[in-house]
């Protein structure tokens, strides 16, 4: 009778991690799928030009590791499941009054209340078909972005997705791999591609207006009613590259 329940007890460990590896503590949000990212080529309306901060309180006291563990000082309150290879990034937590957002080498971002040291929730952002294989790439190195009661993050893991920041659901998430820190300006969000394009994001549908191709994978500024991305300017109602 011992050797039946040990061997139920391992099937349902391992039936449990096929969906969710690797498993954190805390609300877990459902790995998401989607079809390719389907471009409106849509204008954009008129922008302010200014970009949203969306990086929290301005005054953060907490640093990650490598190992996704997050330190206040040199206290480590939380740790994640560390992973034996991770690519290089300068991933921090952003903070909220006394809750932390931030994303993982395992593909997921995690809301910690600061106070009881316990994860609010987790939520998977990476296509799950990224798990087969046992070499996919799935980290998180661009930064989280906090506007309103919405957390976006974007992973290697083919993914860019709205959060709640309440509960970690997701409110849409497109299939785009995220190798830099992105921007917000008014209610659209500009995000570089591993795949060298820059995409237009519309905040709220998560519609993608127009997509270009660029040249060079570092974080978009704008500045002058141009999105520019390196040494690349382009505008921001339609994509189209300034010659």
């Amino acid at each position: 009778m011992k050797k039946i329940n040990l061997f139920l007890l391992c099937v349902f460990a391992i039936s449990a991690c096929s969906k969710h590896d690797p498993i954190l503590p805390g609300v877990r949000n459902d790995i998401f799928d989607n079809n390719e990212v389907v471009v409106q080529n849509k204008n954009i309306p008129d922008l302010s030009g200014s970009m949203i901060n969306i990086s929290g309180d301005e005054n953060c006291e907490y640093r990650q590791d490598a190992s996704n563990a997050i330190f206040k000082g040199d206290k480590k309150i939380w740790t994640g499941f560390a992973t034996s290879t991770a690519v290089k990034s300068n991933q921090s937590p952003i903070c909220m009054g006394k809750f932390i957002y931030t994303g993982l080498s395992t593909g997921e971002v995690v809301k910690i209340n600061t106070n009881t040291k316990k994860t609010i929730w987790v939520s998977d952002v990476y296509r799950a078909n990224n798990l087969t294989g046992g070499a996919s790439i799935i980290d998180i190195v661009a930064h989280v972005g906090l506007n309103g009661k919405y957390v976006y993050a974007g992973g290697l893991g083919d993914a860019f997705c709205k959060l709640n920041a309440q509960n970690g659901e997701k409110s849409w998430c497109l299939n785009i791999s995220v190798p830099v820190d992105f921007i917000m300006v008014d209610d659209f969000i500009f995000v570089v591609g591993t795949d060298n394009n820059l995409y237009s994001i519309n905040k709220n549908s998560g519609e993608v207006y127009w997509k270009t191709e660029i040249k060079k994978q570092v974080k978009p500024i704008c500045k002058d009613k141009f999105i520019i991305v390196g040494k690349q300017a382009i505008n921001y109602k339609n994509g189209m590259i300034e010659k």
